[in-house]
């Protein structure tokens, strides 16, 4: 792991932790757990310290703590220079950007200028792009600061764990023993053990919601065509999501903020023209699940769960209802089985491709097989390489064009399917555990991939679907209570999540030693 922090024996001995008032000393020592980005703004205003004594707070746990979780890839040597800007900036300016001095985790498979963008590949391990992402701009140009880029599941292949050749295997922070899921594991964990204040993870199927469920966090999976994909290594880009994985729904929330919007570079994004409100944060209310019609979705639910995962989720029912909502149980969607089958298609070889010639631009790597003549040193991902090498289209026998979410007669079929079962029983949202099993132990990841249901609805209909904290299983293993909204319902399940997180406060650190 030295190669992580090879820097920081440099930038420690360079830090001057300059400011114009005296209140702040270069030795301050605060407790960054649990840090929000309305504490940190809070601390910022009365001077209880600054972002470049922030950004020291957070490398100094990851370097004492990163060795348990092997949660980070890349740390950013600019970091405190660019702490050092902001501070400069404030001091003169007295106004805080929406996330002035924030320290941000980002997935290694989003462009980051100057910082290593490998998705995990040894393909990739010399990718160093010149320009940031859509996304990364956005949020940059709010006052993030990029702290590190953490681990993933090579190409993001896995939604069981996150394995990588560049970094090797990411470990749960709640119990080192078992997996993180995967593919955005590394985030999952490193915001799970406060190495940072927000993440950043991508989903095709699980990768944001898998993640933050195991590592009792916030992720939003929104609806596709809100947030742009552009300059983001894809996996299949007709199902690619990229989106917040925070502690908190309001954090998760604020990076919503910033980052969705119309991208040129990104068709898809047109879709959402005019369905963005001028802010999200306005949908924060601790009593929006008050009069609410929450629909239980059995269907997913009883497949084959865990007893202790069914009795968090029968507890989290019985709060839903305590906190005001009205909970319909069950609801059942029409041709559901049917509905669900033959969703998938491989797009691997089309969207890496593209990502190689648009980005990339190495004439020694251009295709899938220039890839894995480079190899790997992970099984798991070196079989996935080979197997979207020889297929194209959908993974079952159909003649129907793989299209998106807007145009794809199947998708769009399973999507009216069950927003019609909603609209007919006037519900706010349908629920489910965001999986049915407790995370895996790490060397039986295959064996006991089990009861994963972020996968079945949203990446294929379109449709957003958050995740929240449902509690703790023994183990001290954490799960998530999932929420399915109607296309472009960022707003009601902004509150019905935040008013459930309030109410409940399932979220707690792990321990880390």
């Amino acid at each position: 792991m030295n190669f992580k922090f090879n820097y920081y024996l440099l930038i420690i001995s360079m830090v001057l932790f300059s400011c114009s008032d005296e209140k702040i000393t270069e030795d301050k020592e605060f407790d960054i757990e649990e840090l929000t980005i309305s504490d940190i703004h809070k601390a910022y205003e009365a001077k209880t310290y600054n972002s470049q004594q922030l950004v020291q707070a957070y490398l100094s746990r990851i370097e004492k703590y990163d060795t348990l979780t092997n949660a980070l890839t890349t740390i950013n040597e600019n970091a405190l220079n660019i702490a050092r800007s902001l501070d400069e900036e404030y001091a003169s300016t007295g106004v805080l950007r929406p996330l002035h001095g924030i320290p941000l985790i980002v997935k290694d498979n989003i462009n980051t200028a100057g910082l290593p963008t490998t998705a995990g590949s040894l393909a990739l391990q010399n990718y160093i792009p010149e320009e940031d992402a859509f996304i990364i701009e956005k949020l940059v140009n709010a006052g993030a600061i990029i702290i590190a880029k953490s681990n993933m599941a090579e190409w993001a292949f896995s939604p069981m764990h996150s394995e990588s050749s560049t970094a090797g295997t990411t470990r749960n922070p709640y119990n080192t023993d078992y997996v993180p899921a995967g593919s955005s594991g590394g985030t999952g964990a490193s915001i799970a053990a406060n190495f940072g204040t927000i993440g950043l993870g991508t989903d095709t199927g699980n990768s944001i919601r898998g993640p933050s469920s195991h590592n009792a966090l916030v992720g939003f999976r929104t609806t596709l065509g809100l947030v742009s994909r552009s300059a983001i290594v894809p996996l299949y880009l007709r199902n690619d999501v990229v989106g917040p994985m925070c502690r908190s729904v309001e954090d998760a929330t604020k990076v919503l903020e910033v980052i969705a919007g119309i991208d040129a570079k990104d068709p898809l994004t047109k879709y959402s023209e005019g369905k963005k409100p001028e802010n999200y944060t306005q949908f924060l209310k601790k009593d929006a699940l008050k009069g609410s019609r929450i629909g239980v979705f059995r269907t997913l639910s009883e497949d084959n769960p865990h007893p202790e995962i069914t009795k968090l989720f029968n507890n989290a029912l019985v709060q839903l209802d305590s906190l005001g909502a009205s909970v319909i149980d069950s609801v059942v969607v029409p041709q559901f089985q049917d509905l669900r089958q033959n969703q998938w298609c491989a797009t691997f070889r089309t969207d890496v491709e593209t990502f190689l010639e648009d980005y990339v631009k190495n004439d020694s790597l251009k295709t899938i097989e220039d890839i894995i003549a480079v190899g790997s040193t992970s099984d798991f991902a070196r079989e996935r390489l080979v197997r979207n090498a020889a297929h194209s289209g959908r993974w079952e026998d159909s003649e129907i064009p793989c299209l998106d979410a807007y145009t794809d007669i199947r998708r769009i079929a399973f999507r009216e399917a069950i927003e019609n079962v909603m609209d007919s029983l006037k519900l706010d949202a349908i629920v489910y555990p965001s999986w049915n099993n407790p995370p895996a132990p790490i060397d039986q990841f295959q064996k006991e991939y089990k009861g994963d249901n972020s996968q079945v609805i949203s990446p294929h209909t379109g449709q957003p679907a958050f995740t929240v904290p449902m509690g703790f299983t023994s183990g001290n293993l954490p799960a998530g209570l999932q929420f399915l909204g109607r296309m472009y319902d960022e707003p009601i399940l902004i509150g019905l999540t935040y008013s459930y997180e309030q109410g409940t406060k399932h979220r707690k650190p792990p321990k880390l030693n």
